[in-house]
């Protein structure tokens, strides 16, 4: 969703930086005019200017703008120029653009540096741990839903589609004589108002007709809407407007939630237009949509008592159409993110977020409502979701037919509207098959380096939380469950080794009985740490001594800081240095030598702050373990012989 939705919010907060020279862009900055300061901020650039603060700015001016191409290119030049500088939540964004343009390998490399540099008791860094799914598993959910642009669609944003009838009410900022040309700063777009399509008898297609009310239309904006089942009654979103454009006290215009009402017996347009009571000049209300019962009216804000950028809220609505204080829908829904564009149906919420796992931008999410609470929200995967923003999600369940939007590449123009149908309906993945098994086996590997590993705790558990069974992967990394699982439903296998980072995977099996293999992947703590033959190991470069001595060269001196850094950022891990020689000299006399380097080895890790405690044993084995065929008597050359004057750095506890 790019430029508009923006646009409709205004949620975010932005930094303003003071610098003479940008006073111009920095104003229009401020006054969220992004496409003009974007212009100023490049030229500076243009002319030489790639300090910190202008490669922010420019970055920053196409991120709150949605242009994630654009942002990404500046932020990939800030980054790489002032990497250890930058603020943590230039990570994130950089992260996000990376999403945006879907280098997802990338993406949660720098989400999981984002993770190291910020604040521990930063939300977000839970929210992208990915604990639950990965995003190779949302990437792999089986398509469900089939897309198709449709004619109501403008160069400019079209979205915010709702039922009522046989028609599509929706927001356009299509640029028409019916109005004055008026285009807003932020995009140069037009504003936005409501307009009315014909929805077709296949409900695959929309022909646009006419403006919906002139009364409900005004000069600013007006978008997203929500009916009663009657058609007597409209909740609309609207910029903070009555006859005056009302700002905060930092020139900023906030959204605010209307309704009215329409009467049969005069021009059957809307009238008695009221704000309602939980607005505010301070902060957005916005996003309507109705429970099926007409109890409960659901809403996005960022008022205070929000979790994330913008939460979805609910107000009771009471006979006399008076409403309870707004209810945050807490955690298992919002995040420290942005939750936008509810709809409700009888038993399921749709909404928009980029705060749970996705695949780039907004996605559209599922969470069934239970008596109580609301499930776990569930990704509606490809196609309906895209890498760039997907959103407005609307259904008719009865024929699983509906429309959602997009700013996907091949679109008509900004924000579009799409029909899709669903092919898999909702529900049909917690039916399992009759006489239909599967069986599960895979591998685990490396993530850095693709080897294979083993001895591997594999646990496998069920849609429920409940363990079935557990197994060890073999030498060569393969496991293999002894247990027959159901078809057409979801499974969990989470991994455990000393050493690596705890992971898990969420699967669902196909719906006919065959072999499912499942593919894992686990990460040592640090990339420091490697197995060889069975065994941890802190790999650094060979620290290597002269002959016949036992003192830390400099070049050693460089690698064994590795091994201190290490084991301060992990107080847990316990090793034992072995020094080794190479067999030149008498057996004895190497022994004795090698003993002398491991103390050596030991002290110096000491003397660096590393307990003593720590280091469970320092041995010397002389020239009983050498690396290649430099035996007695054997002649090689001096290189050949360095390599087996080394020290290694074995773990024993973590």
């Amino acid at each position: 969703m790019k430029k508009y939705i923006s646009i409709l919010l205004l949620f975010l907060s932005v930094s303003i930086f003071a610098q003479k020279s940008y006073d111009k862009a920095d104003r229009l900055f401020s006054q969220m005019r992004y496409v003009e300061a974007a212009k100023v901020y490049e030229k500076g650039i243009d002319r030489g200017d790639n300090s910190m603060e202008v490669l922010k700015k420019a970055g920053d001016a196409y991120y709150f703008n949605t242009d994630m191409e654009q942002a990404n290119k500046w932020y990939d030049l800030l980054i790489s120029k002032y990497r250890d500088e930058v603020h943590p939540e230039y990570l994130f964004r950089f992260a996000h653009t990376l999403r945006g343009i879907g280098n997802y390998k990338s993406a949660n490399k720098w989400m999981k540096a984002f993770a190291k540099a910020s604040n521990k008791e930063d939300k977000r860094i839970n929210d992208y741990a990915q604990k639950e799914q990965t995003l190779s598993d949302v990437m792999a959910i089986p398509p469900a839903f089939e897309l198709k642009n449709i004619d109501i669609n403008t160069e400019y944003s079209d979205f915010g589609p709702a039922y009522y009838g046989s028609k599509l009410i929706y927001s356009s900022a299509i640029d028409t004589s019916y109005y004055i040309k008026r285009r807003y700063h932020w995009n140069e777009q037009p504003f936005l108002n409501f307009y009315e399509g014909q929805i077709n008898a296949t409900e695959t297609n929309v022909k646009r007709e006419r403006p919906f009310s002139k009364t409900l239309n005004t000069k600013y904006h007006e978008a997203t809407l929500a009916f009663t089942k009657d058609h007597k009654r409209v909740y609309f979103t609207r910029n903070n407007y009555n006859g005056d454009l009302r700002r905060d006290k930092e020139g900023v215009n906030h959204l605010k939630l209307y309704t009215a009402t329409r009467n049969d017996s005069t021009d059957n347009d809307w009238n008695n237009i009221k704000e309602l009571p939980f607005n505010s000049d301070t902060y957005s209300v916005g996003h309507p949509t109705l429970s099926t019962d007409g109890k409960k009216l659901y809403f996005v804000s960022d008022m205070p008592g929000s979790i994330g950028a913008t939460d979805i809220f609910v107000v009771d609505i009471m006979d006399d159409n008076t409403y309870s204080e707004p209810k945050n829908l807490g955690p298992k829904i919002n995040t420290s993110g942005r939750e936008m564009f509810p709809f409700m149906t009888e038993n399921v919420l749709y909404f928009a977020s980029d705060g749970h796992l996705g695949i780039g931008g907004l996605d559209v999410f599922e969470s069934t409502i239970t008596a109580s609470s609301f499930a776990t929200p569930q990704n509606l995967g490809l196609p309906l979701n895209s890498n760039l923003d997907d959103f407005g999600f609307i259904v008719n369940e009865t024929n699983e037919q509906g429309f959602v939007c997009s700013n996907r590449e091949g679109g008509v123009g900004d924000d579009d509207i799409y029909a899709f149908r669903r092919t898999k309906p909702k529900g049909l993945e917690d039916v399992i098959v009759d006489n239909c098994q599967q069986s599960v086996k895979g591998y685990v590997s490396n993530t850095r380096t693709r080897e294979r590993i083993s001895d591997v705790t594999v646990a496998l558990y069920n849609k429920d939380g409940v363990k079935l069974t557990q197994t060890q992967s073999k030498i060569n990394g393969d496991y293999e469950f002894n247990f027959d699982l159901n078809c057409s439903e979801r499974y969990e296998v989470r991994l455990e080794k000393l050493g690596y980072n705890l992971n898990n995977k969420v699967f669902v099996t196909s719906s006919i009985s065959e072999e499912t293999i499942v593919p894992l992947e686990l990460e040592t703590i640090d990339e420091l740490i490697v197995e060889d033959n069975r065994v941890l190991k802190i790999k650094v470069g060979i620290i290597f001594f002269d002959t016949n001595k036992s003192y830390i060269r400099p070049d050693a001196a460089i690698e064994l800081n590795k091994v201190v850094t290490l084991m301060l950022q992990q107080p847990d891990i316990k090793i034992r240095v072995e020094s080794h020689t190479d067999s030149r000299a008498k057996d004895s006399y190497n022994l004795a030598l090698s003993q002398r380097r491991a103390d050596a080895t030991r002290e110096y890790l000491i003397r660096q702050g590393v307990a003593s405690p720590r280091i469970v044993e320092a041995k010397g084995y002389g020239e009983t373990r050498l690396m290649n065929s430099c035996e007695n008597g054997v002649n090689c050359e001096e290189a050949q012989h360095q390599l087996n004057r080394r020290s290694e750095f074995i773990i024993v506890k973590m």
